[in-house]
């Protein structure tokens, strides 16, 4: 494609390279590219990528995306504003704007965005839509999985996704949309049908500093969606959409919506309710249980209106969808008297959440295994030892992924809110060892919940990931 073509709809600064010449490829990665290439030089969170222009032209670059010019005035370039934001557009300009051919929504929040994303492609694939799904969990083209490094991934390469679910047919794309996506313009330019919110708790802070300049990156979905589909409950509602242009539709658990619940009914093994919008009053059961999940079933029917779906229809559906990975997900333990389940919690408002509900049900004590990923927000890691020890009856502190931060230094962050709490608490470094003490120290009617992995099968360790799947670990164990 012609530089010209690749780069319409940017204004360029400066520029010493004629537009006319071809780029074979775009690309971010001075050690990905190839002779005749466009190199991008992205002001990166960590790492200048101008610093590395030099091999990018040593490689065969036909020229160099940029916001400074090179030092070496030989090298071909292109200046512009914004590099992220350059790419973001070169992206959608390469893969022919696939985003536009679909109807795009996007799912934001601290807790609940997959869960979010699994019940709506299924409402919308019940409507004869196909539907490509984007998260944490996988990428999905249909029923088609494919592997995911990120929950957002960088913007060329969510633009040759959405290429490839277009090309396949997809009607529809349901995607997670985390804070780092949308500060750094991963998903600058795509057009929203659909944006949802679903709560703001602590998380990420490692990143943004404060709980302010959290929700300000979350904002910038609604400045970027045709209706804004929004918990009314969450105090950082307001803030979120100072600002925000679209059209707004508010749920909560508590009233005071458009949309709310009558009616709760809470089960060991799902929620029910009675959803109320305007004049229709509609059941609804989704079988996961615990009280977050009303919010994100709300959420779900919230959104499926704004995409024109009556309530009665996709409240069937939801009833319908069996259980989403890594959340509240049972481990078989055939032939023991306790439980072992597996859930994603990794912030002190979802480890609350999933062990207060786990505390409804539980027949015996409900045990909580958990650590905290090293390289992140180290303020809520004793915030996280309070949360399980004010609702757990014991504790097992072990690693999650430790990455390059020693793991007795991300335990010992841990626990002093564990201390002084009167809550039994075990430290067991080796996650593999904990669940193997947890499943030996369980009795009748216990309830083990490992916290923080999920989905996960691996641990990052270093920069290394390693196998390590819980479900497989309950299984040999036993």
């Amino acid at each position: 494609m012609k530089l010209k073509e690749l780069l319409a709809g940017l204004e360029i600064l400066s520029s010493n390279v004629n537009l006319e010449t071809e780029a074979a490829q775009v690309c971010y990665d001075s050690r990905q590219v190839k002779s005749g290439d466009l190199f991008v030089a992205l002001s990166g969170y960590a790492v200048d990528g101008h610093r590395f222009i030099p091999q990018a032209m040593a490689s065969g670059a036909a020229a160099v995306l940029c916001q400074v010019p090179p030092e070496n005035g030989e090298t071909p370039y292109v200046q512009v504003a914004d590099s992220r934001r350059a790419l973001a557009v070169a992206g959608a300009n390469f893969f022919g704007h696939p985003a536009k051919d679909m109807t795009m929504v996007g799912v934001t929040g601290t807790n609940g965005k997959t869960t979010s994303t699994y019940l709506l492609k299924a409402v919308l694939e019940a409507q004869g839509k196909k539907v490509g799904l984007i998260g944490t969990n996988q990428n999905m083209i249909g029923e088609k999985a494919l592997p995911t490094e990120r929950t957002t991934p960088e913007s060329f390469e969510l633009q040759k996704l959405f290429a490839a679910m277009r090309d396949a047919g997809c009607t529809h794309v349901v995607m997670e949309v985390s804070s780092h996506a949308l500060y750094l313009d991963r998903v600058y330019g795509v057009p929203y049908a659909v944006g949802v919110f679903t709560n703001l708790t602590q998380d990420h802070l490692d990143f943004h500093k404060t709980m302010e300049e959290y929700c300000d990156a979350k904002s910038i979905l609604f400045r970027n969606c045709g209706t804004g589909v929004v918990n009314a409950g969450d105090p950082w509602t307001p803030r979120l959409l100072k600002g925000a242009a679209c059209k707004v539709v508010t749920f909560s658990s508590g009233g005071g919506a458009d949309l709310w619940p009558e009616d709760v009914l809470l089960a060991e093994d799902h929620v029910a309710f009675t959803a109320v919008h305007g004049g229709d009053r509609v059941p609804v059961r989704v079988n996961i249980p615990g009280r977050f999940m009303v919010d994100n079933a709300l959420g779900v029917l919230g959104a499926a209106l704004a995409l024109g779906i009556p309530l009665e229809e996709s409240a069937a559906v939801l009833a319908r969808v069996p259980h989403v990975k890594g959340r509240v997900e049972v481990a078989p333990t055939p032939g023991k008297d306790y439980t072992v389940l597996i859930d994603y919690a990794h912030s002190p408002d979802s480890l609350v959440n999933v062990l207060a509900t786990v505390k409804g049900f539980a027949k015996g004590r409900t045990i909580a295994l958990f650590g905290c990923g090293g390289d992140r927000d180290k303020a809520k890691r004793p915030k996280m030892g309070r949360a399980a020890a004010e609702t757990a009856d014991l504790v097992v502190v072990t690693t999650d992924n430790p990455r390059t931060e020693r793991p007795a230094d991300i335990i010992a962050d841990i626990l002093p809110g564990l201390q002084g709490t009167g809550t039994p608490y075990e430290v067991i470094e080796d996650r593999v060892e904990a669940i193997h003490w947890a499943m030996d120290h369980a009795q009748a009617g216990d309830v083990i919940v490992l916290c923080g992995k999920g989905h996960e099968t691996y641990q990052e360790v270093g920069h290394e990931k390693r196998h390590m799947d819980e479900r497989e670990i309950v299984a040999d164990y036993l």
